[in-house]
């Protein structure tokens, strides 16, 4: 019997309220390396909830989230993802008056050594880290084939595009658990196609392809996505949590959870 794989990401007991709303209750699953974890659910179910709480958006008032044994429950959002959790937002969060190249290259000033002050007494090695920064930045539009829009202006750009600009940036964080919020809503069939083929082979990693970008080269350790899409959903998630009204109904592997009743009742549609 396969040993279960140890959890990267772990969330016990979560809770979030506002007001007298209960946006998540008790929530507690864990995210285990080298996998796919989707969490669906009706509106509101709070699915967008529980990502801003992992990445640092909304301080829940009870329970604990947990990366790599370490206590990161309300860490700020700049913090965590020099740690290595990145997302894309269910709203476009771009700077629309940016090229896409220069939005993307802003995610990477995170990660970059040298500070304006080094870069100003030591020129040549700024430059190399600049250019070094650049590299991985052209990597990252070549994997999304985004090169004919890598100069034009983010805002005038169509909408699938832009939320493919929006991975591109989640990307040049290097993240080792990337939260992807809806990333193919809005889209059409062939633009869905394309994003799902982008996130399994960016999980599964390119090897020598993109030798100067390990997030490409070499893949992310998990991935936590929400979305609505059913049919993509069963296809490429390896489990699925199933939140309503802010509570966890169900969890397990894709097969499982279209035969839970309880889903079936609360989501995927009255069974007979």
């Amino acid at each position: 019997m396969e040993p279960e794989k140890q959890p990267t990401l772990r969330i016990e007991n979560l809770s979030l309220d506002f007001g007298g709303v209960h946006a998540l209750l008790n929530v507690s699953l864990d995210v285990r390396e080298n996998e796919i974890l989707a969490i669906i659910g009706p509106n509101g179910a709070g699915k967008t909830a529980l990502l801003n709480c992992i990445n640092g958006f909304y301080k829940p008032q009870k329970g604990e989230i947990h990366y790599d044994g370490r206590k990161i429950t309300r860490m700020r959002p700049d913090k965590l993802a020099k740690l290595g959790i990145a997302r894309t937002f269910q709203n476009i969060e771009l700077y629309t008056g940016l090229s896409t190249q220069d939005n993307i290259m802003a995610a990477r000033h995170v990660l970059m050594r040298q500070s304006f002050v080094s870069g100003a007494l030591y020129f040549g090695r700024a430059q190399r880290e600049e250019i070094r920064q650049r590299r991985v930045v052209e990597e990252i539009i070549d994997f999304l084939e985004i090169q004919p829009i890598r100069k034009k202006v983010v805002g005038l750009l169509p909408y699938g595009m832009r939320k493919r600009v929006e991975l591109a940036r989640a990307l040049a964080l290097e993240p080792k658990v990337l939260l992807l919020d809806e990333p193919m809503a809005g889209m059409n069939l062939e633009e869905k196609e394309d994003i799902a083929r982008f996130i399994l082979d960016v999980f599964e990693g390119q090897g020598a392809t993109y030798p100067d970008t390990p997030v490409l080269k070499d893949g992310i350790r998990c991935i936590v996505l929400v979305e609505h899409d059913m049919g993509v959903v069963m296809d490429i998630a390896d489990r699925i949590v199933v939140l309503d009204f802010g509570q966890k109904i169900a969890e397990g592997t894709p097969g499982e959870i279209s035969t839970n009743l309880e889903v079936i009742a609360a989501y995927l549609g009255k069974g007979k």
